[in-house]
């Protein structure tokens, strides 16, 4: 119930984010991306919604911990495919639409069953298939978060699983949250702020850690 009164919650913002990168959208890339994003995130909130109290607490540490480190990662890699974008401005690689399809599938799965880091694993295998461009590697990868929350959201609705009166109260909290640390992240170097974000992320892991060894 937690995980999908937060995926409600916050997806408002990532439909306001699609509405800013609208003119970096490939849309000959669009039914392809549709698709692996509605089946993935599907299928990642069916599974959730099947899997037991007790094995889904087991593994948050681990998603958590997972997430943050691939957090942790993304800013030397974010450099790496800012080198290799900028190699092949004079000449745009062809899209692998099958194969960037399948490799999209357990990365939307992934979106609708828990989601952090969710959005570097997604550009990551856009780029490994022909996606050069920083900007519509961006858009695409907030397209299909989107959708593949969007189609996760729609499943917990169904099935009952949103606590609203903790979702409505929990989107005004994520749009003034969202509003106020992007205001305050412009006054921090991205390295400080990376280091904050990925300690954050460990001592959370390791909260839950604890809660395990000692229950």
């Amino acid at each position: 119930a937690a995980n999908a009164t937060n995926t409600v919650a916050l997806w408002p913002g990532q439909l306001t984010s699609l509405v800013a990168l609208r003119g970096d959208v490939r849309r000959d890339l669009l039914p392809a991306v549709a698709i692996s994003s509605i089946l993935g995130g599907v299928l990642g909130a069916e599974v959730l919604l099947h899997t037991t109290q007790r094995t889904f607490l087991a593994l948050v540490p681990w998603l958590i911990l997972g997430g943050t480190l691939l957090f942790g990662i993304s800013g030397p890699v974010s450099k790496w495919l800012r080198r290799r974008a900028n190699i092949a401005h004079d000449e745009q690689r062809e899209v692998s639409v099958l194969p960037m399809a399948l490799a999209m599938l357990p990365v939307t799965f992934y979106v609708g069953y828990f989601g952090a880091g969710s959005g570097f694993l997604m550009m990551t295998a856009l780029a490994l298939f022909g996606i050069d461009a920083m900007h519509e590697l961006n858009a695409m990868k907030v397209v299909s978060v989107t959708l593949a929350n969007l189609c996760a959201i729609i499943t917990f609705i169904v099935r009952g699983a949103v606590v609203w009166r903790f979702c409505l109260v929990a989107m005004l909290a994520a749009a003034a949250g969202g509003y106020l640390g992007a205001r305050f992240a412009k006054r921090l170097n991205g390295d400080t702020l990376r280091a904050v974000v990925v300690v954050t992320g460990c001592v959370v892991a390791g909260y839950f850690f604890w809660r395990q060894a000692q229950g």
